[in-house]
């Protein structure tokens, strides 16, 4: 697959869990049209109200116990809090839209919002890269990678038997 169709695969990746994030949405608008004769009555002062940070969608507890039968299914591991299944979702999406990184042979675990990564790549790019994309991840505290650099050719043969020449 081309890193254009797996980039592409990723944002619709992220696009639809957000999007099941926002459908999860029930705060409906309630101010309605109260502002529509603002100008009628008396002139008063406003204050602006302050910035805030962009909430993180709404993650449902759902979706984290999908996350946790999903991952559990890959023998992956993730902690009982909200966060540490959100932060999977994201690790894991990430991992799948880069080419870089073979998300099939990856494990990330978050407990505490400490990632560990196990498992397997072919090289040390692909190595710093997972690390990488896990430690970029908001609300990430620390990573530990403990994946393993294996030759293409050496995890290909790893399950056959070894042959003697015979003379």
């Amino acid at each position: 697959m081309s890193k254009r169709v797996e980039l592409l695969w990723a944002a619709a990746l992220v696009c639809s869990l957000l999007a099941l994030a926002a459908c999860n949405e029930t705060v409906s608008n309630t101010n309605g049209n109260a502002n529509a004769n603002a100008n009628t009555g008396p002139v008063t002062t406003r204050t602006e109200p302050t910035a805030t940070a962009t909430p993180t969608p709404r993650y449902t507890e759902e979706q984290a116990r999908e996350e946790r039968e999903k991952a559990k299914a890959n023998k992956e591991t993730i902690g009982q809090s909200l966060e540490d299944a959100w932060i999977h979702t994201k690790i894991v999406a990430k991992l799948i839209g880069n080419s870089q990184t073979p998300e099939r042979n990856i494990n990330v675990d978050v407990v505490e919002a400490a990632v560990t990564l196990r498992g397997q790549v072919d090289t040390a790019e692909a190595k710093a890269e997972a690390e990488r994309v896990a430690k970029e991840t908001d609300g990430v505290k620390k990573v530990t990678n403990q994946l393993k650099v294996v030759a293409a050719a050496k995890a290909a043969n790893a399950n056959k038997p070894a042959t003697k020449k015979t003379p």
